[in-house]
């Protein structure tokens, strides 16, 4: 613990040293002159006047040493297509897909946005977009239409590359329509270009001349052609990735370049324990921070080979992530708790049907881990089960073991030790003074954040500035908007949030995006939308709904159609992710005398607990209500 605890110190006290230490890791084509600038408090830039750039310390480094090493394996339990690249093949496949891109007018700076399934060519697209100094924003492939618009209108792309379409048990999941829906709603923010990959998985998708380009034909025209690297001062932003927040627009996490390359090399060797010629198997989604982090940049900067899988955990049946830990020599696998709660649900013969003897251990993250699940997975697979904590703005973990740096015990139901780099601090939700043992309080950063965090809110320094460093009167702290409380040891464990933003399987939702969509519902006139726990899933939104008619409501048939409704037009908005698990009916929403929702009274009462200090409700009977509802139900 001793020299764990003094490598995070000299991370903390002497930064420069430190990181200059560590951004020996990644290859840099100019070397930088400041490792870190802080006369702009709280934005910072770390190597500053470096150049460098992400696809070729990911991919092209590597081809001279382990040039026919695999570096990416591609299955799809959907569609059973199953393709290993190797690092040669995997430069050739993203220098020719730069090309392509080259060819549409895209260039250091512009915007590339992408919309696809967990296929190689969502990986390609990626790495060709960063190779040519161009930032790529990928959206998640469950969005629908008016989400995907926002995040146009906001990002302004040059050039889309999607998919005709997704699969997910077996359900083909059409993309182009959502995307020609998605366009006209953006109007004059949309790109010029869409790229589409045709998987002849949907009925042939509607090509709108002059727009939309197909992928293979393009290919087929660049087959000799492959761009160059373009090399990118450190602070050059490599991508957007859009997070939900408390107001209904999404924020854009900014990343840079430099730092993020070297926060990720460190991270691979002190968190994750990976090396050269491993093989790392994250089963997130692209279009999530794990998926950018720890299915791309993370493995192939380390020379690990990534596995890159489309497909549910249980399909065709619950041992197919271990007949690919077998398969492919898996070293490290990063999950979330939702999907291991899953297949805990299954016979547990799955898990003892193949050999693991290659795992070294499994990480879990996105959202908090229970006891029994960790119990139970590591007890069956019988390697380290590694909790840790972070999110879209940090980009790798803010609370680990570090077992890379010195062994460290696990403490179940605790992500961990704040990890090197961060100055983390447990702070009172007013004052942001630090609070004691014990004791419930925000968890905080002290700037400056280390490489790897955000950079800022795309195009709005000042939104970055209030929302994740205006929480705490005089003090200039960054806010997880996360409750956590620390013991002796100095272990955190997670809380809970302070905000509106709830995890439902590891996935972030703005509760105000929600309620946003339902009240677009002609018949609704107000709605509040709690998170509220879950076993499966850790939480799930529930909407509580006041009509504008109270008499719809006294028959039901017209009630239950109602809520199928309202659960519809969610799902058009927003996508089936943000589904509110049930609706509501009530007359009156429960609020302080000063008009304010009591929201977490209502998760309470939802969850079966006490609803708290009620000293500033203005009327008893809502609360009454609200109980009621869930009753009748």
């Amino acid at each position: 613990m001793t020299a764990y605890r003094d490598f995070h110190r000299q991370s903390i006290d002497q930064p420069e040293v430190f990181w200059g230490r560590e951004a020996a890791r990644i290859d840099w084509h100019r070397p930088y002159d400041k490792v870190l600038a802080y006369d702009k408090p709280p934005f910072r830039r770390w190597f500053v006047g470096g150049e460098t750039n992400l696809c070729h310390n990911a991919v092209d480094r590597h081809v001279a040493g382990r040039g026919d090493q695999a570096a990416l394996i591609y299955v799809s339990s959907e569609t059973g297509e199953e393709r290993v690249y190797s690092f040669a093949e995997l430069q050739e496949e993203v220098a020719r897909f730069a090309a392509i891109l080259q060819a549409q007018g895209v260039g250091k700076g512009d915007r590339v946005l992408i919309y696809m399934p967990m296929i190689a060519e969502a990986v390609f697209a990626m790495l060709a977009t960063v190779r040519l100094g161009a930032v790529h924003s990928v959206v998640f492939g469950g969005f629908a239409s008016a989400s995907l618009a926002a995040r146009i209108e906001d990002a302004q792309p040059k050039v889309m590359v999607t998919a005709d379409a997704g699969m997910r048990g077996g359900k083909v999941i059409a993309y182009k329509p959502l995307v020609d829906e998605a366009l006209e709603l953006a109007g004059a923010a949309a790109p010029g270009k869409v790229i589409l990959v045709n998987r002849g998985l949907a009925e042939a998708p509607m090509m709108k001349p002059g727009r939309d380009l197909d992928y293979a034909t393009l290919r087929a025209r660049h087959l000799d052609d492959r761009a160059e690297v373009t090399w990118v001062e450190s602070s050059h932003p490599s991508y957007i990735l859009y997070t939900s927040g408390t107001t209904g627009k999404p924020k854009g996490v900014e990343r840079d370049t430099g730092g993020y390359a070297v926060a990720l090399a460190a991270s691979m060797d002190y968190i994750y324990g990976g090396a050269a010629g491993e093989t790392f198997f994250s089963t997130s989604d692209i279009g999530w921070v794990v998926g950018h982090s720890y299915i791309v940049y993370g493995p192939l900067i380390a020379g690990m080979a990534t596995l890159v899988y489309e497909g549910l955990p249980t399909n065709p049946d619950p041992a197919i992530w271990w007949q690919l830990v077998e398969k492919y020599r898996v070293s490290v696998m990063f999950s979330a708790p939702t999907a291991i709660r899953v297949l805990k649900k299954q016979d547990p013969a799955y898990l003892h049907r193949h050999d693991l003897s290659s795992l070294k251990a499994l990480f879990l993250a996105g959202e908090p881990l229970d006891e029994p699940t960790a119990n139970w997975i590591a007890g069956e697979l019988k390697v380290p089960v590694i909790d840790n904590y972070w999110q879209t703005e940090t980009g790798w973990p803010m609370l680990s073991v570090c077992n890379g740096v010195a062994p460290q015990a696990v403490k179940v139901g605790s992500p961990g030790l704040p990890v090197y780099g961060y100055n983390l601090k447990l702070v009172d939700e007013a004052s942001g003074e630090e609070v004691g043992v014990g004791e419930k309080g925000v968890i905080a950063i002290m700037p400056p954040l280390p490489p790897g965090c955000l950079s800022t809110v795309w195009g709005q320094d000042e939104r970055f500035l209030n929302t994740y460093f205006g929480g705490f009167a005089d003090r200039l702290l960054y806010s997880s908007f996360d409750w956590g409380v620390r013991d002796a040891d100095g272990y955190i464990t997670i809380l809970g949030r302070t905000d509106d933003v709830i995890n439902v399987a590891g996935h972030r939702l703005g509760t105000r995006e929600i309620e946003e969509a339902v009240s677009g519902h002609g018949a609704i006139a107000e709605v509040a939308v709690v998170g509220v726990a879950d076993a499966l899933k850790g939480q799930v939104p529930q909407a509580f709904a006041v009509v504008r008619d109270p008499s719809m409501l006294a028959d039901p048939v017209r009630r239950s159609a109602l809520e199928k409704e309202v659960i519809a037009r969610v799902a058009h908005e927003l996508g089936a992710i943000a589904n509110p698990a049930r609706v509501f009916f009530v007359n009156q929403l429960p609020k302080t005398r000063s008009g304010k929702v009591l929201r977490r009274s209502i998760q309470a009462i939802a969850e079966g607990r006490d609803p708290g200090d009620l000293t500033t409700l203005d009327d008893p009977a809502s609360l009454e209500q609200v109980r009621q509802a869930i009753t009748r139900a």
